[in-house]
């Protein structure tokens, strides 16, 4: 008796002291949702679940009550009953509303941001694709044929040497491109295809390596589709659109999906643009057993294009063409992209689990652009040609584990990955009329290899954790110059290593403060690299940041933060000219603030406004602007999601002036740009107009300080040469859900 008592006690103080409890948490088509925030409401409590939707809680008891919540998801308060076997719960989804969002103690929380923005302001073509990330802004240079023009942190990043993007864990930054590097061309990317959108903006993050250091971007695609879809849009200037996502097998435990796209049109330009994209997609996913989860992923795009190029200010100003007009009206040209992508995820344990990822992909350029007209040819113009066809092959994997003790909770992971890209006939040429080529100025082949390796904890230590990481990166140049007469393999290597800390303070589930501190890299192009010598192979960016995420009242989410970031050197090779400028040393520092409110229940407003000051260190006191780099950007809109089948909402974008030279003798307008939706849903049918640039407003989407010569002028002009922005457009859209 003495013993069963003595028992008895034994089991209700382990009761009372609380106990360890494990579970899952999925939706309604039970696949598992990741980062849902569990509360314990009797002590405040809290942990979220991992990739698989598995969590464990400490210090529960059989009577308390915990909260879970997720955006998109319902509420929702689970129980406890039993502590002798995991849990199960199913969320319900429903729109969005920010009385739900729990700020977690999580190194990316500002991803609340793009879950709040995808859901409100759906992506709904390619060009906003990249605007959802706040503070990004983008310029096209040949209406959807080009990578876009980034700008984000008082950097002109040209087409993303600064900026990390990746889908799905595929790299879409092509190092040593012919065009430029880190040239990103995420056309590939059919937008309805889109589930999350996850970004950092710094070099903080260590499974992050080549181009973060403004920021990375990953997109991660729809696991399996909720219902088959068709859309035809059909707006201005010829512009047809057609897209179909088709549901194959949706099974519990295996889906896949088929996605395509056509886009076809002639642009608002004097010259027809003859543009036309074709996207094909394809993604299975299944569980192989309960503890191995498999997806493979194809995709191909090809797209052709002409294109009016960046044109004089004087000829406008002149009258001798319109700002849509051309000087040479033959540039333009071609690519494609085919990617294969394999994910394997492999559950270990309750505590351990490894992400891998393997991918391939065969890629051709070919463009052709005349930036300057006839200054270094008066008689045949200075029309070059840019051409590559290339391979990409790599793997990362990715071993994650979770720990807890008394005092401290937590979780590791130790990466490792390969790149290798490999170049055939890269091209930099003198032609005519895009026909005849007049000389040959660079013609190799490259073959760049990355190896990279990192180790990241965290560290939950009541309200406060820890993330020290570090990063390893070593890279292997080699360059086969076929213009020089004996056959020679140029080469080097170097090696980066890269610390992270990041700070965070919970005060409660409605104020984050933190503070991160970061080592990042940009590498040069592998020409740039065997022609120094090896020297600025690797520059180095060391960044700060110091904000707070705050829940002042339920429905309102604010977002600021104070960041630096010292950058080495901005050394890199210019494609369109074949020659290598470095730009010495810079240092950036700025204000970004970000807010989301409801102040109803079907409508959200959403506000992102970005200050940034750069300067070269280097130079004197008058020269030292970063050119095209943007100081003042703001983004808002009102958004009124799905009430009685309505919805719409009203953007706005601006960028302030910058100088667009040293010296800001020359200056890059800003402009202010409003956009319209308005659509209703009715049974499975969706109608929608869209207008881009409502007012109808004189915008330079590109602009560069570029010295030129027409054909009938005596001596070269430095001044503007831009592209113009979309005048009004309409389209209209009608899609089925079947």
């Amino acid at each position: 008796m003495k013993k069963i008592l003595l028992i008895s006690l034994f089991l209700l103080f382990k009761t009372l002291n609380g106990q360890t409890l494990q579970g899952n948490v999925i939706n309604e088509n039970k696949l598992p949702i990741e980062e849902v925030t569990i509360v314990n409401l009797r002590n405040g409590e809290h942990t979220h679940t991992d990739t698989k939707g598995y969590f464990i809680f400490k210090d529960v008891q059989i009577g308390d009550t915990l909260q879970l919540s997720h955006i998109g998801y319902e509420t929702k308060s689970e129980k406890i009953k039993s502590l002798n076997e995991k849990v199960v719960i199913v969320l319900a989804e429903k729109y969005i509303s920010l009385d739900e969002v729990i700020i977690y103690p999580h190194i990316n929380a500002l991803n609340l941001i793009t879950e709040i923005d995808i859901q409100t302001d759906p992506v709904n073509s390619s060009q906003d694709i990249l605007r959802q990330v706040p503070g990004l802004f983008i310029g096209q240079h040949a209406g959807g044929g080009k990578a876009e023009q980034l700008f984000i942190r008082g950097f002109d990043i040209d087409h993303g040497t600064d900026v990390n993007i990746t889908v799905d864990g595929l790299p879409v930054n092509m190092v040593s491109h012919a065009h430029g590097q880190g040239y990103a061309d995420l056309h590939f990317l059919i937008p309805e295809t889109i589930d999350e959108i996850d970004f950092g903006k710094g070099p903080y993050y260590a499974h992050k390596g080549n181009f973060n250091t403004a920021a990375y971007v990953d997109f991660k695609t729809k696991k399996r589709l909720d219902e088959s879809q068709i859309k035809f849009e059909l707006g201005q200037f010829n512009t047809k659109r057609n897209m179909l996502m088709f549901n194959i097998l949706n099974h519990e435990s295996h889906n896949a999906y088929f996605a395509s796209e056509y886009i076809d049109t002639d642009g608002p330009f004097d010259s027809p643009q003859n543009f036309n994209r074709i996207n094909l997609f394809g993604k299975y996913g299944g569980n192989i057993t309960n503890d191995d989860y498999l997806s493979v992923t194809t995709s191909y795009f090809k797209s052709k294009w002409d294109a009016s190029g960046q044109i004089p200010q004087r000829e406008i100003d002149n009258g001798h063409i319109s700002r849509f007009g051309a000087i040479d009206d033959t540039e333009g040209g071609n690519t494609s992209r085919a990617n294969f992508l394999i994910n394997y995820d492999k559950y270990i344990d309750d505590h351990s689990y490894i992400k891998n990822y393997a991918f391939y992909s065969e890629y051709e350029f070919e463009l052709y652009s005349n930036f300057t007209f006839f200054l270094n040819d008066p008689v045949n113009g200075d029309q070059i040609k840019q051409e590559e066809k290339r391979g990409i092959f790599g793997f990362n994997s990715e071993y994650n584990h979770r720990f807890s003790n008394d005092n401290i909770d937590g979780s590791w992971q130790l990466g490792a990955g390969l790149r290798n890209d490999q170049t055939k006939n890269s091209l930099l040429s003198h032609t005519v009329n895009r026909s005849e080529t007049l000389e040959e100025i660079k013609l190799g082949n490259v073959n760049e290899t990355n190896f990279s390796a990192y180790l990241n904890a965290t560290f939950d230590v009541g309200k406060w954790t820890f993330n020290p990481a570090v990063r390893f990166d070593y890279f292997d140049f080699q360059y086969n110059d076929k213009l020089l007469e004996a056959y020679e393999t140029q080469s080097n290597t170097k090696s980066i290593i890269s610390p992270k800390l990041n700070i965070l303070y919970n005060q409660s589930k409605s104020l984050q403060g933190y503070i991160k501190l970061g080592k990042g890299f940009h590498s040069n192009d592998t020409r740039v690299v065997v022609a120094e010598n090896g020297k600025k192979i690797l520059p180095a960016a060391y960044g700060t940041d110091i904000g707070f995420i705050w829940k002042p009242i339920d429905r309102l989410l604010i977002n600021t933060a104070y960041w630096y970031l010292f950058l080495e050197q901005e050394f890199v090779y210019v494609g369109d000219e074949g020659v290598v400028e470095p730009s010495g040393k810079t240092q950036r520092q700025g204000v970004d603030l970000s807010i989301r409110y409801q102040p109803l229940d079907w409508l959200f407003w959403n506000f992102d406004a970005n200050y940034a000051n750069g300067k070269a260190i280097d130079e004197n006191s008058g020269e030292d602007y970063i050119p095209l780099a943007p100081d003042f950007t703001f983004v808002t809109s009102l958004n009124m999601v799905r009430k009685s089948g309505l919805y719409g909402g009203v953007h706005v974008r601006h960028m302030g002036d910058r100088p667009a030279n040293e010296d800001n003798s020359i200056t890059a307008s800003g402009y202010t740009v409003v956009d319209l939706n308005i659509g209703y849903e009715w049974k499975k049918f969706d109608f929608s107009i869209q207008i881009q640039n409502l007012f109808d407003t004189e915008w330079n989407e590109t602009q560069f300080a570029t010295e030129s010569r027409l054909q009938n002028e005596p001596f070269p002009v430095e001044e503007i040469h831009f592209t113009p922005g979309t005048p009004f457009f309409l389209k209209g859209v009608v899609s089925f859900r079947f």
